[in-house]
């Protein structure tokens, strides 16, 4: 397969720029791997297409508000610092994305907050847009995290032109996060309602959840014609054996194991045992799905519809089949389904 495998024509309208205004009331593709049957459903239907003892996987990292917006010192340009990952508690060493990049260099001063509380020196280069920086601030390291919240805005992508509002905290956030790290959520699951997951669960299905931290590397385009050349970005992932019990029981029983969202796919994919079972696991992953490729563990998936030439898209016409996607994601553009982050979902049965 090729990058040019994966390229079609995305009408603009289509790019999500808000969320639905009920979490479970976007609209869900339903489609069947086995019979190339593509139903056209809400995603509260969901509930339809599950039985008991099922399970579903879900990645309950907690995205952090990583943006921020600083001052150079003596010109005072004002300069956008992304928060990809914390190197150094201690030291309060980050590695970070800033932009306009060209202005910045080692040893320049950014300066943060109405009163200059926070200040970071730069003391690296990494990329063209990467460095490192150090966070000077007097306090404890708890008072340094609630400062980092208190300024950063929510990482909306960056197709998102609109201004940060109040809302997009809570929506761009899953109803069950819980361990902060992420610097953009796990979008498969923000459709998911309180109202939702206890219906599921009268229903008996069964939830395990896992921890990919998922960083900007995920978006990052691929910039090559052969894949195997492509290098994803590692991000944190913790699986551990609650999670690791429920799923390989599920599966032993031949129940459905249903990955919400690539991300916990690529998790699931990344902890596959000699025997094709899930065991526990605490690292790092860059795991790089895309077709041809024998998934292991989940028999079905959750997912929004992805860009062209994504690593997302490659990864989900591996799990469907690249002819099947490329027919279901045309029925998705004339149906005038919303794309991205914010956007609609698919059941990949």
């Amino acid at each position: 397969m090729k990058l040019s495998n994966f390229n079609f024509e995305l009408p603009k309208e289509l790019l999500a720029e808000y969320p639905a205004e009920h979490r479970d009331e976007s609209k869900l593709m339903v489609v069947h791997r086995d019979t190339g049957k593509i139903e056209h459903k809400m995603f509260k239907d969901l509930v339809d297409y599950f039985d008991e003892d099922d399970v579903m996987v879900l990645n309950n990292t907690k995205v952090f508000p990583a943006r921020l917006f600083g001052n150079k010192e003596k010109t005072g340009a004002r300069i956008e610092v992304f928060l990809l990952r914390e190197l150094n508690q201690e030291q309060r060493l980050w590695d970070v994305l800033v932009d306009p990049a060209r202005k910045i260099r080692i040893g320049n001063k950014l300066y943060f907050g109405e009163d200059e509380s926070l200040v970071a020196e730069v003391i690296d280069n990494t990329t063209s847009r990467g460095r490192t920086l150090r966070f000077l601030y007097d306090g404890s390291y708890t008072d340094f995290r609630r400062k980092l919240r208190e300024l950063g805005e929510t990482p909306l992508p960056k197709y998102i032109k609109r201004d940060v509002t109040p809302d997009d905290e809570e929506r761009y956030q899953t109803i069950y996060a819980k361990h902060e790290g992420a610097v953009a959520a796990p979008t498969a699951g923000l459709h998911f309602s309180k109202h939702l997951l206890k219906r599921l669960e009268i229903k008996g299905i069964n939830f395990a959840e896992v921890t990919l931290h998922v960083g900007l590397g995920t978006f990052n385009p691929v910039e090559v014609e052969d894949l195997s050349k492509h290098k994803m970005d590692s991000e944190e992932l913790v699986i551990d054996e609650k999670a690791t019990e429920i799923v390989n029981t599920a599966k032993s029983n031949k129940r459905k194991v249903c990955a919400v969202g690539t991300t916990v796919m690529r998790g699931l994919e990344s902890a596959v045992s000699s025997e094709h079972t899930l065991n526990t696991f605490e690292g790092w992953t860059n795991k790089f799905i895309f077709p041809p490729y024998e998934f292991s563990i989940a028999n079905c998936m959750i997912t929004n519809f992805h860009l062209p030439k994504s690593t997302l898209l490659m990864m989900v016409s591996a799990f469907a089949g690249h002819d099947l996607i490329k027919k279901a994601y045309k029925q998705a553009i004339l149906e005038g389904y919303r794309f991205y982050s914010y956007g609609d979902a698919m059941l990949i049965l």
